[in-house]
Protein backbone atom coordinates (compact mmCIF):
# COMPACT_ATOMS: atom_id res chain seq x y z
CA UNK A 1 0.00 0.00 0.00
CA UNK A 2 3.32 2.49 0.39
CA UNK A 3 4.90 3.01 -2.85
CA UNK A 4 8.54 2.27 -2.83
CA UNK A 5 9.45 5.97 -3.83
CA UNK A 6 7.56 7.38 -1.30
CA UNK A 7 9.29 8.33 2.22
CA UNK A 8 7.83 7.44 5.80
CA UNK A 9 9.69 8.99 8.80
CA UNK A 10 10.00 6.44 11.43
CA UNK A 11 8.26 8.42 14.25
CA UNK A 12 5.08 8.29 11.46
CA UNK A 13 1.92 5.84 12.55
CA UNK A 14 -0.11 4.71 9.58
CA UNK A 15 -3.02 2.14 9.84
CA UNK A 16 -2.56 -0.75 7.91
CA UNK A 17 -4.31 0.00 5.33
CA UNK A 18 -3.54 3.37 4.57
CA UNK A 19 -1.96 3.79 0.65
CA UNK A 20 0.71 6.64 0.02
CA UNK A 21 1.31 6.86 -3.87
CA UNK A 22 4.70 7.96 -5.39
CA UNK A 23 7.17 10.50 -4.20
CA UNK A 24 5.08 11.29 -1.19
CA UNK A 25 7.25 12.12 1.98
CA UNK A 26 4.96 11.34 5.73
CA UNK A 27 7.02 13.34 8.55
CA UNK A 28 7.65 12.70 12.17
CA UNK A 29 4.34 12.77 14.52
CA UNK A 30 2.00 11.84 11.52
CA UNK A 31 -1.13 9.73 12.51
CA UNK A 32 -2.78 8.17 10.06
CA UNK A 33 -6.26 6.67 10.11
CA UNK A 34 -7.19 3.37 8.10
CA UNK A 35 -9.43 3.99 4.43
CA UNK A 36 -7.03 7.00 4.08
CA UNK A 37 -5.55 7.64 0.69
CA UNK A 38 -2.57 10.28 -0.25
CA UNK A 39 -1.65 11.39 -3.78
CA UNK A 40 1.49 11.44 -4.86
CA UNK A 41 4.03 13.95 -4.12
CA UNK A 42 2.07 15.00 -0.72
CA UNK A 43 4.05 16.49 2.22
CA UNK A 44 2.28 16.27 5.25
CA UNK A 45 4.37 17.31 8.47
CA UNK A 46 3.65 16.68 12.02
CA UNK A 47 2.17 16.68 14.72
CA UNK A 48 -0.93 16.13 12.26
CA UNK A 49 -3.67 13.55 12.91
CA UNK A 50 -5.31 12.39 9.97
CA UNK A 51 -8.49 10.19 9.95
CA UNK A 52 -10.34 7.78 8.42
CA UNK A 53 -11.54 7.27 4.76
CA UNK A 54 -9.81 11.14 3.17
CA UNK A 55 -8.57 11.33 0.33
CA UNK A 56 -5.78 13.65 -0.30
CA UNK A 57 -4.83 14.19 -4.06
CA UNK A 58 -1.26 15.27 -5.21
CA UNK A 59 0.31 18.00 -4.81
CA UNK A 60 -0.98 19.04 -1.37
CA UNK A 61 0.99 20.48 1.88
CA UNK A 62 -0.39 19.20 5.35
CA UNK A 63 0.65 20.25 8.75
CA UNK A 64 3.54 22.62 7.77
CA UNK A 65 3.89 25.05 10.32
CA UNK A 66 2.21 28.35 10.37
CA UNK A 67 3.03 31.64 8.64
CA UNK A 68 3.02 33.89 11.42
CA UNK A 69 6.09 35.48 12.32
CA UNK A 70 5.47 35.03 15.95
CA UNK A 71 5.62 30.87 15.37
CA UNK A 72 8.95 29.78 17.39
CA UNK A 73 8.37 26.29 16.61
CA UNK A 74 5.69 25.63 19.64
CA UNK A 75 4.24 21.64 19.09
CA UNK A 76 1.15 22.65 17.69
CA UNK A 77 -1.12 20.49 15.34
CA UNK A 78 -3.14 20.18 12.32
CA UNK A 79 -6.53 17.72 13.04
CA UNK A 80 -8.34 16.03 10.25
CA UNK A 81 -11.60 14.42 10.74
CA UNK A 82 -12.71 11.52 8.38
CA UNK A 83 -14.08 11.50 4.51
CA UNK A 84 -12.55 14.79 3.53
CA UNK A 85 -11.72 14.70 -0.01
CA UNK A 86 -8.85 17.32 -0.42
CA UNK A 87 -8.09 18.09 -3.99
CA UNK A 88 -4.45 19.27 -5.73
CA UNK A 89 -2.81 22.12 -4.34
CA UNK A 90 -3.86 23.07 -0.91
CA UNK A 91 -2.00 24.31 2.03
CA UNK A 92 -3.39 23.87 5.53
CA UNK A 93 -1.32 24.99 8.50
CA UNK A 94 -0.87 24.04 12.16
CA UNK A 95 -2.16 26.21 14.35
CA UNK A 96 -0.07 28.77 17.06
CA UNK A 97 0.79 29.07 20.18
CA UNK A 98 -0.91 32.46 20.94
CA UNK A 99 -4.53 31.10 19.64
CA UNK A 100 -5.97 27.42 20.45
CA UNK A 101 -2.86 25.76 18.96
CA UNK A 102 -4.17 23.69 16.18
CA UNK A 103 -6.33 23.79 12.84
CA UNK A 104 -9.06 21.40 12.60
CA UNK A 105 -10.89 20.18 9.39
CA UNK A 106 -14.34 18.10 10.40
CA UNK A 107 -15.65 15.67 8.52
CA UNK A 108 -17.04 15.08 5.15
CA UNK A 109 -15.57 18.66 3.88
CA UNK A 110 -15.33 18.78 -0.42
CA UNK A 111 -12.29 21.04 -0.58
CA UNK A 112 -11.36 21.96 -4.27
CA UNK A 113 -8.06 22.68 -5.69
CA UNK A 114 -5.39 25.62 -4.43
CA UNK A 115 -7.30 26.18 -0.87
CA UNK A 116 -5.35 27.54 1.97
CA UNK A 117 -6.41 27.40 5.57
CA UNK A 118 -4.26 29.51 7.67
CA UNK A 119 -3.18 28.82 11.31
CA UNK A 120 -5.74 28.40 14.22
CA UNK A 121 -8.97 27.42 11.74
CA UNK A 122 -12.27 25.75 12.82
CA UNK A 123 -13.75 24.37 9.99
CA UNK A 124 -17.25 22.09 10.61
CA UNK A 125 -18.63 19.56 8.68
CA UNK A 126 -19.75 19.31 5.56
CA UNK A 127 -18.42 22.04 4.00
CA UNK A 128 -17.70 23.23 0.37
CA UNK A 129 -14.81 25.28 -0.81
CA UNK A 130 -14.43 26.20 -4.37
CA UNK A 131 -10.96 26.82 -6.04
CA UNK A 132 -8.78 29.54 -4.45
CA UNK A 133 -10.68 30.29 -1.60
CA UNK A 134 -8.54 31.32 1.14
CA UNK A 135 -8.67 31.45 5.13
CA UNK A 136 -6.77 33.91 7.20
CA UNK A 137 -5.75 32.48 10.73
CA UNK A 138 -8.10 32.46 13.51
CA UNK A 139 -11.34 31.64 10.79
CA UNK A 140 -14.48 30.00 11.92
CA UNK A 141 -16.92 27.84 9.36
CA UNK A 142 -19.67 26.18 10.22
CA UNK A 143 -21.50 23.06 8.87
CA UNK A 144 -22.75 23.46 5.90
CA UNK A 145 -21.00 26.61 4.28
CA UNK A 146 -20.37 26.79 0.85
CA UNK A 147 -17.16 29.53 -0.08
CA UNK A 148 -17.28 30.11 -4.18
CA UNK A 149 -14.53 30.29 -6.02
CA UNK A 150 -11.37 32.91 -4.73
CA UNK A 151 -13.14 33.57 -1.71
CA UNK A 152 -11.38 35.57 0.74
CA UNK A 153 -11.73 35.05 4.71
CA UNK A 154 -10.71 37.77 6.81
CA UNK A 155 -8.58 36.89 9.77
CA UNK A 156 -10.78 36.10 13.05
CA UNK A 157 -14.00 36.20 10.83
CA UNK A 158 -16.86 33.30 11.62
CA UNK A 159 -18.74 32.04 8.96
CA UNK A 160 -22.62 30.48 10.15
CA UNK A 161 -24.17 27.43 9.24
CA UNK A 162 -25.72 27.29 5.43
CA UNK A 163 -23.70 30.37 4.80
CA UNK A 164 -22.76 31.33 1.22
CA UNK A 165 -20.28 33.39 -0.56
CA UNK A 166 -20.13 34.03 -4.35
CA UNK A 167 -17.45 33.75 -6.74
CA UNK A 168 -14.38 36.17 -5.11
CA UNK A 169 -16.01 37.51 -2.48
CA UNK A 170 -14.33 39.07 0.31
CA UNK A 171 -15.51 39.24 3.67
CA UNK A 172 -14.20 41.09 6.09
CA UNK A 173 -17.14 40.49 8.99
CA UNK A 174 -19.26 37.96 10.31
CA UNK A 175 -21.78 35.75 8.04
CA UNK A 176 -24.67 35.13 9.98
CA UNK A 177 -26.55 31.70 9.12
CA UNK A 178 -28.24 31.08 5.97
CA UNK A 179 -27.00 34.58 4.58
CA UNK A 180 -25.45 34.70 1.13
CA UNK A 181 -23.12 37.41 0.40
CA UNK A 182 -21.19 38.58 -2.74
CA UNK A 183 -18.81 41.22 -3.99
CA UNK A 184 -15.68 43.40 -3.34
CA UNK A 185 -16.65 43.87 -0.28
CA UNK A 186 -18.88 41.39 0.59
CA UNK A 187 -22.63 42.17 1.18
CA UNK A 188 -25.56 40.27 2.04
CA UNK A 189 -27.49 39.70 -1.03
CA UNK A 190 -30.54 36.90 0.63
CA UNK A 191 -30.27 33.86 1.89
CA UNK A 192 -28.82 30.50 0.09
CA UNK A 193 -32.37 29.63 -0.86
CA UNK A 194 -31.45 26.77 -2.60
CA UNK A 195 -28.74 25.50 -0.01
CA UNK A 196 -31.44 25.26 2.02
CA UNK A 197 -33.94 23.32 0.44
CA UNK A 198 -31.13 20.17 -0.56
CA UNK A 199 -30.63 19.95 3.30
CA UNK A 200 -34.21 19.35 3.29
CA UNK A 201 -35.58 22.67 5.07
CA UNK A 202 -39.47 22.60 4.65
CA UNK A 203 -41.27 25.41 3.12
CA UNK A 204 -41.90 27.35 6.37
CA UNK A 205 -38.82 26.99 7.76
CA UNK A 206 -37.39 28.84 4.50
CA UNK A 207 -40.38 31.57 5.06
CA UNK A 208 -39.64 31.90 8.85
CA UNK A 209 -35.99 32.42 7.62
CA UNK A 210 -36.51 34.77 5.00
CA UNK A 211 -38.83 37.24 7.06
CA UNK A 212 -35.57 36.86 10.00
CA UNK A 213 -33.64 38.45 7.23
CA UNK A 214 -36.13 41.29 6.22
CA UNK A 215 -36.20 42.14 10.00
CA UNK A 216 -32.35 42.43 10.26
CA UNK A 217 -31.23 43.79 6.74
CA UNK A 218 -34.49 45.50 5.69
CA UNK A 219 -36.77 47.03 8.03
CA UNK A 220 -35.92 50.55 9.86
CA UNK A 221 -35.28 48.60 12.90
CA UNK A 222 -31.83 49.42 14.93
CA UNK A 223 -29.09 46.28 15.10
CA UNK A 224 -30.27 45.99 18.56
CA UNK A 225 -34.05 45.97 17.90
CA UNK A 226 -33.75 43.80 14.92
CA UNK A 227 -32.36 41.32 17.20
CA UNK A 228 -34.77 41.67 20.08
CA UNK A 229 -37.51 41.51 17.57
CA UNK A 230 -36.10 37.74 16.40
CA UNK A 231 -35.91 36.93 19.84
CA UNK A 232 -39.42 38.03 21.25
CA UNK A 233 -41.44 36.91 18.18
CA UNK A 234 -39.72 33.81 16.85
CA UNK A 235 -38.29 32.29 20.39
CA UNK A 236 -40.15 28.78 19.56
CA UNK A 237 -37.99 27.97 16.73
CA UNK A 238 -34.53 26.31 16.32
CA UNK A 239 -33.82 27.93 13.55
CA UNK A 240 -34.37 31.99 13.82
CA UNK A 241 -32.68 30.94 17.38
CA UNK A 242 -30.16 30.27 15.93
CA UNK A 243 -29.76 33.29 13.31
CA UNK A 244 -30.30 35.35 16.37
CA UNK A 245 -28.17 33.79 18.91
CA UNK A 246 -24.74 34.34 16.24
CA UNK A 247 -25.87 37.97 15.27
CA UNK A 248 -25.79 38.91 19.13
CA UNK A 249 -22.50 37.03 19.76
CA UNK A 250 -20.74 38.24 16.91
CA UNK A 251 -17.27 39.86 17.73
CA UNK A 252 -16.51 41.30 14.47
CA UNK A 253 -19.54 42.70 13.70
CA UNK A 254 -21.77 40.98 10.77
CA UNK A 255 -21.77 41.67 7.12
CA UNK A 256 -24.32 44.72 6.55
Amino acid sequence: MIHPTAIIHPKAELADDVEISAYSIIGADVQIDSGTWIGSHVVIQGPSKIGKDNRIFQFNSIGEMPQDKKYNGEATEFIMGDRNVIREYCTFNRGTAQDIGKTVLGDDNWIMAYVHLAHDCVVGNNTIFANGATLAGHVTIDDYAILGGFSLIHQFCHIGKYAFTGMGTSVGRDIPPYVMVYGEPGVPRGINREGLKRHGFDADSIKRIKEAYRVLYRSKLSYKDAIDELENNFSDYEEIHLFAEFCKNSERGIVR
